[in-house]
Parts: structure tokens; C-alpha cells; sequence
């Protein structure tokens, strides 16, 4: 049995523009939130949503079924959302990490009645290095080695600035974490 998006991407592969439409319509919101996630400038974010569909449109031929056209199709909006960032001269280096001790823990748990929306004002905080690695492991569930690909960086500063993104938020964190005991 075919999925009715398999038919949808084999007319777009042949230029059909009615079922481009409707496959942008099937994802643009969704893809539009993960951009605004991303780009805090809304029109930003809506360029780089549209700009990440017509390199999806141009590379269909590259899309392997062995992942979901939604995560594929999400991973190129993140990347087009990055180079955007790029372009405001965001650099991830290794220089401010000296040989600092990562710890891998596992402890993203927040107590129950803080907020998603709280948390996700908290990340929006962080330094724009340590927001965008968390974004990309805690919401969209990359691990190091992914993340290191996606943004071009060893994985050795993806664990630094997931652990300094981390204990930053725990942070800004505790006094909604003290609130919510009393």
C-alpha cells in the first residue's frame, strides 16, 4: 500500500506545481514553527522556511524513504535556518573550550509543574551557541554526532556547549523551581 505522499513527491519530482502546493500546504506550518524556534524575527523565519522548500523541491532525487519526508524535509529547514544565523556571523569555536571535564547526564528532568513554555523562555536566553545546541538535542532529539555534522563542529564543543547551555538553564530554572515547591 502506497502512502499518499509517496504519490504527492513522485508528482513534484516531475514538476507538477498543484501537488508542490500541496505538500507545502501538508508541512508549512509545522515547518514554520520549527524555524521560529530557530530565528526569533518572524519574516526570518518564513525566508528560511520558503527557501528550505525549494532546496527540498531541487533535491527531491536526494530524499531516501528510508526516513520520513517530514524529517527530512525538517532537517533541511534547520540547516537553512543555520546558515541564515551564519550569516550573521555566529561562530562555533573551540577556543573558549579548554580541557574541561563533560559529564553525560541524562538529567533534563524539570520538576512537573514548570512549564513547557517556561522552559522554552529559559533556552531563549542562553548565549546563541549554547541555545542553538540544546534546541537541536533537547526539542529536536539529535545526538552529538549529528549535531556536530549539522552545525560543523567537533563533537567534543557540541558536548560543551550542551553542558554549559545545561547548567545555565538550571540556573534560570531554580527560581521557578522554588516557586512551584511552595
Amino acid at each position: 500500500m502506497h502512502n499518499p505522499i509517496d504519490k504527492l513527491l513522485r508528482a513534484c519530482k516531475k514538476g507538477n506545481q498543484v501537488a508542490q502546493m500541496q505538500v507545502y500546504n501538508n508541512y508549512a506550518q509545522a515547518m514554520f514553527t520549527i524555524a521560529c524556534r530557530y530565528l526569533d524575527n518572524e519574516e526570518e523565519a518564513k525566508d528560511a522556511m520558503q527557501d528550505g522548500f525549494l532546496k527540498a523541491f531541487v533535491n527531491l532525487d536526494s530524499y531516501q524513504p528510508n526516513a520520513t519526508f517530514g524529517a527530512w524535509l525538517k532537517r533541511i529547514i534547520i540547516n537553512q535556518c543555520l546558515d541564515t544565523l551564519k550569516k550573521r556571523k555566529l561562530k562555533f569555536s573551540d577556543h573558549e573550550i579548554e580541557t574541561i571535564q563533560i559529564i553525560e547526564d541524562d538529567d533534563w528532568d524539570f520538576d512537573a509543574s514548570i512549564t513547557k513554555t517556561v522552559i522554552l523562555d529559559a533556552i531563549d536566553q542562553l548565549k546563541e551557541k549554547h541555545k542553538i545546541v540544546v534546541k537541536l538535542y533537547l526539542i529536536e532529539g539529535y545526538d552529538h554526532q549529528e549535531i556536530s555534522e549539522i552545525l560543523e563542529i567537533p563533537i567534543k564543543t557540541s558536548r560543551t556547549h550542551l553542558s554549559r547551555g545545561k547548567a545555565r538553564l538550571r540556573e534560570l530554572l531554580k527560581p521557578k523551581y522554588n516557586e512551584a515547591r511552595y
